[in-house]
Parts: C-alpha cells; sequence; structure tokens
C-alpha cells in the first residue's frame, strides 16, 4: 500500500475529507487504485463541493465493478452517479444512470437493497421532472425494500422523498409525521455524511414549504451543528446558510441575516453554481424590499429567478411598495395561476394577494382569497393561522366591520409574537390601529401605531412606518377637531396634490369612500374646492 493510500485512508476514517481527497488523486496519478479507494474518492469529492469529479469517481468504480463481474455493486455505483447529477438538477444524464443500474439487476435478477436505491433515485427524478404523484408510489416501495432490508439510509431517504410529495398534494399532516419519523432514524442508525446532509437539507426544506417555523429552528440548529462539526464539508454548507439566513429574517435579526444570505451566496457560487443559490438572492432581495431599497431588491429578485427561485410574491409586493399597484396585481394574479394542485404554492401566495387586492381597491377579490387562505389553517401549522387571521382582519376593516376586525387581529398579533415575527406583528399592529381609529378610539389607534412604528424603526422597515402620533393627535386641536382621523389623513395626501386613486391606495381603502371622506372635509371646512382645503391644510401645517 502505498503512503498516499495510507494517508488518505486515515484522512478518511477521521472525516478530513479534503485532505482525504488531495491523497486520493496524488495516488491515483500514479497507478490505479483499488475500486474501494476509488468510492472513497468519489465520496469525498462530493462532500467537499466537487460534484462533477464525484460523478466521475463513481462511474470510474461502476466500470471497475462490472469488470469484475460484480453486478450489484456496479448497480450501487449508478445509484450514487444518479444520485450526484440529480441533486444538482442533470436529469437527463443522472435519468440515464438510473436506468442504466436498473437494468444490470434485472438481468441479473439479484433481490437487493440497490434495486430499492434505484428506485429511490427514479422517484427523485420523478419529482424533479415534475410528477408528485408517481415520485410517491416509487418513494414508498423504496421504503418498503429499505425496511426489508434493514437499511436506514434508504428507508429515511425513502420516506423525506414520500413525505414531501405528501405535503406537495397538500396532505401536510400525513407529510410533515413521515418526515418527523425519517429523522428519528437518524439518531439511531449510522448514516453517512452524505445521506445525513441530504436528508437535513431536504427535512427543512419540507418544513419551510409549509411554514413550520418550530420544527424548521429545530432541524436547523442541529444541521448547523452538524456542518460545525464537519469542517470540511462545503456541499451542504451554503444550504446551511440559507436556513439560517430565512430564520433570522423571520425572527427580525435582518443584520444577521443579510450577513448569512451573502455568505450563502459566496458558498454557493462555487466550485459550481449550486441550484439552492436562488433561494440565497431570493433572502437578499426581501430584506431589500422591507427596508424600502427598492432598486436593489429588483436585482436580487431578477438574480434569483435567473437562478431558478420564483420570485413570488416578493416581486410583487415590491411592486406595491412602489406604488405600481395594476403590475403588483397581474403579477401575483399571475404567480396564482395554476396553482390549484399545488396547495402549499398557492396558500404562500394568498396572503400578499389580499394586500395587493386591498390596495387595488378589490374588496371582493381579497375576501376571496382570505376565505381561501382560513381552509389551509390547522392548529398544527401557527404561521398560516396567524397569515390567515392578519387577512381576514384586513378585509373586515375594508368591509366596514371593524368591531370584528379587531378581534381577529389581535389573534393574529398573538400568533406572530408567539412565533418570534416582529415585523409581522407590528404590521398587525398598525391594521388593529386601523380598527381602533374605525370605532372613535383615537388614544387606542394612536397606542397601537406608536408600538409599531417603535418595532419598526428598530427593524429599518421605514416604508411600513405609521404616521407618527403627534400626527394623529393634530387632528384634536383647532378647527380640524370636527374631521375624523381618517378624514385628516384624507386631507394630508389631498393637499399634496395626488388624485383621489392615489389617495384610496395610500390608504387600503376604496376609491369611493375616498370621494365621500372628500366631500365631508369640503363641508365641515366650508370651502368649495380642493384648492381651498389645501390651502387650509398648508395654514394649519397639517403637512
Amino acid at each position: 500500500m502505498s503512503d498516499d493510500i495510507a494517508r488518505a485512508r486515515e484522512y478518511y476514517r477521521r472525516g478530513a475529507w479534503g485532505q482525504a481527497f488531495q491523497s486520493l488523486v496524488a495516488a491515483e496519478h500514479r497507478s490505479e487504485i483499488a475500486v474501494e479507494d476509488v468510492e472513497r474518492l468519489a465520496t469525498c469529492a462530493y462532500l467537499i463541493g466537487r460534484a462533477e469529479d464525484s460523478a466521475r469517481g463513481w462511474e470510474r468504480a461502476h466500470h471497475q465493478h462490472l469488470s469484475r463481474d460484480e453486478t450489484v455493486e456496479a448497480a450501487r455505483c449508478a445509484f450514487w452517479v444518479s444520485f450526484v447529477l440529480l441533486n444538482r438538477g442533470e436529469l437527463a444524464r443522472g435519468g440515464g444512470w438510473v436506468h442504466r443500474g436498473q437494468r444490470l439487476l434485472e438481468t441479473s435478477g439479484r433481490d437487493c437493497v440497490e434495486l430499492g436505491l434505484l428506485g429511490y433515485v427514479e422517484s427523485l427524478r420523478r419529482v424533479v421532472g415534475g410528477d408528485a404523484d408517481g415520485a410517491a408510489v416509487g418513494f414508498e416501495s423504496a421504503a418498503v425494500i429499505g425496511d426489508r432490508f434493514g437499511n436506514a439510509e434508504l428507508a429515511a431517504l425513502a420516506r423525506v422523498g414520500q413525505g414531501r410529495c405528501l405535503i406537495k398534494r397538500g396532505e401536510v399532516l400525513a407529510g410533515m409525521a413521515l418526515l418527523d419519523e425519517a429523522m428519528s432514524m437518524v439518531s439511531a442508525a449510522e448514516i453517512s455524511p452524505t445521506v445525513l446532509g441530504d436528508l437535513y437539507c431536504t427535512v427543512i426544506e419540507g418544513c419551510h414549504d409549509v411554514f413550520d417555523v418550530p420544527r424548521a429552528r429545530e432541524w436547523t440548529d442541529a444541521f448547523a451543528r452538524w456542518c460545525a462539526a464537519q469542517p470540511e464539508i462545503v456541499v451542504h454548507q451554503g444550504q446551511c446558510l440559507v436556513h439560517r439566513a430565512e430564520l433570522l429574517f423571520f425572527g427580525g435579526l435582518w443584520s444577521q441575516a443579510a450577513l448569512e444570505a451573502r455568505r450563502a451566496c459566496a458558498a454557493l457560487s462555487k466550485p459550481r453554481v449550486h441550484p439552492a443559490l436562488g433561494s440565497a438572492h431570493y433572502i437578499r432581495a426581501e430584506l431589500h424590499r422591507v427596508r424600502g431599497e427598492f432598486a436593489e431588491a429588483e436585482a436580487a429578485y431578477r438574480r434569483a429567478s435567473a437562478w431558478g427561485r420564483e420570485p413570488q410574491p416578493g416581486l410583487a409586493l415590491l411592486w406595491l411598495g412602489r406604488g405600481q399597484v395594476g403590475l403588483a396585481v397581474s403579477t401575483i394574479q399571475q404567480a396564482l395561476a395554476g396553482t390549484d394542485d399545488d396547495p402549499v404554492t398557492r396558500a404562500a401566495l394568498l396572503g400578499p394577494m389580499v394586500e395587493i387586492s386591498l390596495a387595488a381597491s378589490n374588496i371582493a377579490t381579497a375576501r376571496r382569497a382570505a376565505d381561501e387562505l382560513a381552509g389551509h389553517t390547522t392548529p398544527d401549522l401557527p404561521v398560516i393561522s396567524a397569515m390567515a387571521a392578519q387577512a381576514n382582519g384586513s378585509v373586515l376593516i375594508a368591509e366596514g366591520k371593524p368591531g370584528s376586525a379587531q378581534s381577529i387581529l389581535r389573534r393574529a398579533w398573538t400568533g406572530w409574537t408567539a412565533l418570534g415575527a416582529p415585523y409581522e406583528a407590528a404590521r398587525v399592529r398598525i391594521l388593529i390601529g386601523a380598527a381602533q381609529r374605525a370605532l372613535g378610539n383615537y388614544q387606542g389607534e394612536v397606542l397601537e401605531l406608536d408600538a409599531a412604528q417603535t418595532e419598526l424603526r428598530r427593524l429599518g422597515a421605514w416604508t411600513d412606518l405609521p404616521p407618527r402620533a403627534e400626527q394623529i393627535n393634530c387632528a384634536t386641536t383647532g378647527l380640524e377637531q370636527e374631521l375624523t382621523v381618517r378624514e385628516v389623513e384624507v386631507l394630508r395626501l389631498l393637499a399634496t396634490g395626488v388624485t383621489n386613486k392615489e389617495i384610496s391606495v395610500g390608504l387600503f381603502i376604496s376609491e369611493k369612500t375616498v370621494a365621500t371622506h372628500v366631500s365631508s372635509i369640503l363641508h365641515k371646512l366650508g370651502v368649495r374646492s380642493r384648492s381651498a382645503a389645501t390651502a387650509y391644510a398648508h395654514e394649519r401645517r397639517l403637512l
């Protein structure tokens, strides 16, 4: 045995994947190495982010096993080639290796765990190709084979795949149960780093799909600890950073989220672009958007789209933030089109659909979206419950039912607060303030808006800031005592020269309601024109 091989095996045993890879490459350059060492080289290459070197290594091992008439071992190598290729989106090439391995086993007539492994990657190919139903059947069969042969890796992979398919079909509870079952197997059996990293990433993505923040936090923390203990593993580090950035963003730790997102973009861009790069750019876009950095947000959404991440609903909300309501409406409508068979994706779009529809004064559409979102709520998914309550409350305000809205919005605020989501909680307090105002409780409105403003300023969410309390209080001084708080808001906007349509967008009320307010303002002030009302506003320094 050469010194390179001896060192490589020791590095491999210690989990020093980069050093093991370099030693094995050096040994292979000098002479042919044993097939077991070729497999070690392929494994190390994958873990340090050299997917193409890994695929080629498994191909070489496959051919060496074939030359020795080791059919089952050759089929297992075909599984690993396809696993590597499919996980980076190469459907045709990966699918070819799936079929090659399956044909070998069919010819041999052997009953072995490799049948299940190849069935798993065939189902993975179907998922990437959009056939979730066909994939679910294949994953279930693979899980049965894994159980029969006592192979924990196959059983866990297959159950996670089956669970993700069920979640995509809307069978959330059954799907999450399978994810939990699969991860419970991890601590009870020895799982290779290649498979364990894949399991962590896939389960966490499943949690994000259904807004299961508590589970996502639990598994992301475990994943981060595992990555920290495996410093030479590159392939999963970027994905771990993406998941951390998502949770930090949700939890209001935006500076830390921005740092992790930047690190994720760097890690996922080399040595070859990883499919998760689009998600990293999407988080950066969201951070820019909520901070009012619209040009930077648009550029980041475009990068996310270029790398395969659907930029919705963030991009539609960006158009709304810029005041381009018509574009926001058409964008969110296009995003929702064709999602009838994808309830998870649809649920994520319904909340923004409510917000955008209200901005467009389309209360009927907002009501339908809020009611549909309410149909997705379950006790096990508190994020969707909070989203649904917030959506319903905002529509009730627009429908002129502030009393009903207030209690529902309190429930939404409690939900967001319990989940540790300060941005969403602050936005709900603005809505509660609007309900208080409509009920004539101006002091209650001031309390809610002051609390919301404090939190939003802390976060840096400048575009969401409500009016200052002193701006509201000025409505109770002088002649404008007779105006309602809403009428003072309309008067301020009117005095800037904007149209009724633009006022309706800014205040999230219908254009007809704006016209009613304007008529009431003119009557109460004893003036006949908008210009006279504008002059009054300037005289009283209401702007």
